[in-house]
């Protein structure tokens, strides 16, 4: 068994850049991205505009714009200490847990509106065909979605007492 190596904040903020740049290439703002992969990266998870400004080396402005639209989503949360003025940013342990219940939730509201469009698509019609392939691909995620869930909740109460 080796001996537990100490934390390289450098190579942590080289990887969280990294990791920032692949959510931009998915798709995420190049800031709000790079804040998440910063906080998440961070030794506590939370992260005040000010130590987030000074390691990104980006303005107030930039971050604040940013964190609201982390805060929109649902991507970070916004907490307070007691006796304090200033905003600490964090990221939840069960974030991405979340975030796929929320998506899995968007699936729902898509299978309802896909299959009001399927009933008035017309019989034997090339959308028609489209609608029920892709109703079908949304059932199926769908099931899927509930059983990773389960089996999440399951694996992050191993995860849990291997960490305690």
């Amino acid at each position: 068994m080796s001996a537990p190596r100490a934390r390289d904040d450098d190579a942590v903020r080289q990887y969280a850049e990294q990791f920032a740049n692949v959510l931009v290439d998915s798709g995420w703002p190049r800031m709000p991205a790079r804040i998440f992969a910063a906080i998440l990266g961070s030794e506590s998870g939370r992260m005040t505009a000010a130590e987030l400004s000074e390691q990104l080396q980006a303005s107030p402005a930039a971050i604040s714009g940013a964190v609201r639209y982390l805060l929109q989503l649902g991507l970070a949360s916004r907490e307070r200490e007691p006796g304090s003025r200033r905003d600490i940013y964090v990221v939840q342990d069960d974030f991405w847990y979340q975030s796929m219940m929320r998506r899995d939730h968007q699936l729902v509201r898509w299978e309802e509106i896909i299959g009001r469009m399927l009933e008035n698509a017309g019989e034997g019609s090339e959308s028609q065909q489209r609608l029920r392939a892709t109703l079908g691909f949304l059932e199926f995620i769908q099931e899927e979605v509930d059983g990773l869930a389960e089996r999440w909740i399951k694996r992050k109460a191993e995860i849990d007492a291997e960490n305690s």
